[in-house]
């Protein structure tokens, strides 16, 4: 029988596509800003600074809100923590509609609630995380956390809509999908039979003792926080560097990243055969390159497309490959090690996002911004590499686990 018929037999398939819903859609709120930017900007007269940190600003919330949601999953349940993280995002939404945006600071404050939308990450992974062996972890993981496709349906439709109905219309456009997708999450979503004990504040600091959860926050914060960082990023790129309207700016965005979410579960999948570390050395080499080359500020904006896809194709498959690796070193402690990895991607897609736009305003293009993270990308390479015998001695080899490493 092949692995894929198991794995349709093994776990909870409504439980799985349930948080795959709960991600995307949670995802596309959280995205929302970076799509919308050049028109907000436009409207409320903000620098370039202002602009990136007002797209900054949600992936920053998300980030640390991780740990928290991340710890109410781990006490409450991750179904509870979820229905309670999409009432909060649905009010804010809902907020933000009703009384409209009217200065950078409203857009700050939005930008905060939408953060807890881009927490649902330390919510939909451990809830189909905690229903599925270990030699099954790439794929379920994979198609959870593919919900990073959200980005693709804000950065196709965000523009387009602001442009028929007027930017502030889209937030109470949003509440439509979300709240649907709020029905089917309460009805399909069940929370796994045998989870883990629920995990201290203790737990946290404990696992920050252990070194390979540093390496796995390094790792994660370049393929993740390079994909959230670049997909905030992309349309005020494409609109200052080639002067692309954002619409065609959302478009080129788009294709970016659909490249980049619909390799997350292929690239999970890919872990599972070939083993999450050579995915992972193979994916920072494809990246570095590319933006490397992208750097050098290409006068063709068909180029700089086409190796951002590249480029956000390997990242993709990377974030993949990273959790594909987690559950096999933190089993019991997938919760904690979600909340802490997944904080430490999107702190690492802040930097990107906030770095480059004031990299942009000192220097006037994004080149220096672009080569400073193809660096990290080498750098990540480095290290992995370093640690490659080590883990597949240790808590990779074939005594210890069923799955590749």
């Amino acid at each position: 029988m092949s692995s894929n018929s198991n794995f349709w037999k093994v776990g909870h398939t409504p439980t799985l596509f349930a948080a795959f819903l709960y991600f995307d859609l949670a995802f596309m709120v959280w995205y929302v800003l970076g799509p919308l930017a050049v028109q907000i900007a436009a409207d409320l007269e903000l620098t370039a600074q202002q602009r990136s940190m007002m797209v900054a600003t949600p992936i920053l919330c998300g980030a640390l809100l991780r740990l928290v949601l991340g710890y109410l999953a781990d006490r409450i349940s991750p179904k509870t923590t979820g229905v309670i993280s999409q009432v909060i995002v649905m009010a804010a939404l809902a907020t933000a509609w009703a009384f409209g945006i009217k200065s950078y600071e409203q857009a700050l404050l939005l930008g905060v609630f939408l953060g807890v939308a881009g927490a649902s990450f330390a919510v939909s992974l451990p809830l189909a995380s905690q229903w599925y062996p270990p030699e099954h972890q790439g794929k379920a993981m994979g198609i959870a956390g593919a919900g990073n496709s959200g980005t693709v349906l804000a950065a196709l439709f965000a523009p387009m809509l602001a442009v028929a109905y007027g930017w502030n219309n889209v937030f109470g456009l949003a509440l439509i999908p979300l709240a649907i997708v709020f029905v089917l999450f309460c009805f399909m979503a069940k929370n796994a039979p045998n989870r883990p004990a629920p995990k201290a504040v203790g737990d946290y600091l404990k696992a920050l003792g252990d070194k390979d959860s540093w390496w796995f926050m390094f790792f994660y914060s370049v393929t993740f926080g390079g994909f959230v960082g670049l997909a905030g990023s992309l349309p005020f790129y494409f609109y200052d560097q080639y002067g692309l309207d954002p619409v065609v700016a959302g478009f080129y965005t788009a294709a970016c990243v659909f490249g980049g979410s619909l390799m997350r579960p292929l690239g999970g999948a890919l872990a599972d055969r070939v083993g999450g570390i050579r995915a992972l050395l193979i994916m920072y080499t494809i990246s570095s390159v590319c933006i490397a080359i992208v750097g050098f500020n290409l006068p063709s904006q068909y180029a700089a497309l086409a190796l951002f896809i590249i480029a956000m194709l390997g990242l993709g498959c990377g974030n993949g490959s990273v959790f594909q690796l987690v559950p096999q070193r933190f089993r019991s402690e997938i919760g904690v090690m979600t909340g802490l990895v997944g904080m430490a991607g999107g702190v690492g897609g802040f930097c990107l996002t906030a770095g480059m736009g004031a990299i942009k305003s000192a220097t006037g293009n994004y080149q220096l911004a672009l080569w400073l993270f193809a660096s990290l990308s080498l750098i990540a390479f480095i290290g992995l590499f370093s640690v490659k015998k080590r883990w597949r001695t240790t808590w990779g080899s074939a005594a210890m686990t069923s799955a590749r490493v």
